[in-house]
């Protein structure tokens, strides 16, 4: 059986807190959501019939374009989380092992453990720069691992592998006879240069991604695995009919209407992330009780507080939210300390994330 528990991060996202109660909301992980209109999309008279179980195949060409990999590689799914949750069940079981990133996405941490699988944690430190040891993964592997999980560009950190890494990696998963999966959610988002799609590196490596975070459209939830193995394919394919048999129609033909605008969208996107990215940057540099490792890629970063007590650290929440109206995602939805939170500044308008980032510096003036 799977043993299903309730995430932390879901538990206390924004949209169960309440959105009406936060004023400057740092806790999203995405650019601004979108809206049909802001799109400049008006739905047509669709079908509503049971669509391509594959996905589209435009939408499908869409994704892969220009990547090495073919329509045929792809499978969508209800957003990334669904993918994940796929990959993982389809692979593993109480007898196998995983080796997963830490700190990470919740759920690729909690399914792995919904499972009941052996898992082997590989914890990113601040003070390495978060820069993931390939060494510490090849020393982590068993004869029972049957998947090595990473993220990157790494949610909450921000942070990359390097081209060099990521094939070290894909090098380990065929060496060991096992899965490489790559969440790649923030890909678009790289604000260094883009690593090539993951699962072009062979059949061993998965690749899972979404337009959620880099086109503001979790509404749609409309995510992909790629894998070049059929084998692989078909088993995911199984996985996706038996949980809905086919995704949404106007989901998908949304996802179509952003894709082909994508070379149009996304160079202004990342123009305005860099632009975020520094505005966060000059807080830090005027905040001394604040340290940071400047992130690489996605639209979040994962600060410390430097020094603070456990009493001050858990008033400083408190304070943040309660007295100043600012909302951040402590560490504790990551597995990790609390004296880090995951800052979102691509959700926000620039104006709120400035004030956001000015709460943080009031609530520390309070308890620090």
């Amino acid at each position: 059986m799977i043993r299903y528990v309730r995430m932390p991060i879901e538990v206390e996202s924004p949209e169960e807190f309440g959105y009406d109660r936060i004023l400057y909301n740092l806790a999203e992980s995405s650019v601004t959501d979108q809206s049909l209109g802001s799109l400049g999309l008006q739905i047509p008279d669709l079908t509503l019939l049971y669509n391509d179980h594959r996905g589209s195949p435009e939408l499908r060409r869409l994704i892969v374009a220009d990547s090495g990999c073919d329509p045929e590689d792809v499978l969508v799914t209800t957003g990334a989380a669904a993918g994940l949750f796929i990959v993982a069940t389809a692979l593993l079981s109480a007898q196998d092992h995983i080796v997963v990133v830490r700190p990470n996405y919740a759920t690729n941490l909690e399914t792995p453990k919904a499972i009941g699988c052996a898992i082997s944690f590989i914890d990113l430190a601040f003070e390495d720069g978060f820069k993931l040891s390939i060494d510490a993964v090849a020393a982590a592997l068993t004869p029972t691992t049957k998947l090595i999980s990473v993220t990157c560009p790494h949610n909450p950190t921000g942070m990359m592998l390097t081209l060099d890494q990521l094939n070290q990696l894909a090098a380990l998963a065929r060496q060991q006879g096992c899965r490489l999966l790559v969440d790649e959610t923030y890909r678009d988002l790289s604000l260094e240069p883009a690593l090539p799609l993951a699962a072009s590196l062979g059949p061993q490596v998965i690749s899972v991604s979404s337009l959620s975070k880099a086109y503001g459209v979790p509404g749609i939830r409309l995510g992909w695995i790629i894998t070049t193995d059929p084998a692989l394919q078909e088993l995911f394919l199984a996985a996706k009919e038996q949980i809905s048999i086919s995704g949404s129609v106007i989901d998908e033909w949304v996802g179509e209407q952003v894709l082909h605008s994508r070379s149009e969208r996304l160079p202004l996107i990342l123009a305005e992330m860099r632009r975020r990215r520094q505005l966060v940057a000059d807080w830090v540099a005027a905040e001394d009780r604040i340290e940071w490792i400047a992130p690489q890629g996605g639209v979040v970063c994962f600060p410390r507080i430097k020094r603070i007590s456990d009493e001050g650290l858990a008033r400083f929440y408190e304070v943040l939210v309660q007295s100043h109206g600012a909302y951040v995602g402590p560490g504790h939805w990551f597995e990790m300390s609390d004296r880090h939170f995951r800052l979102g500044y691509g959700w926000p308008s620039a104006e709120a994330l400035q004030g956001g980032l000015t709460a943080i510096s009031a609530a520390l003036d309070e308890v620090v």
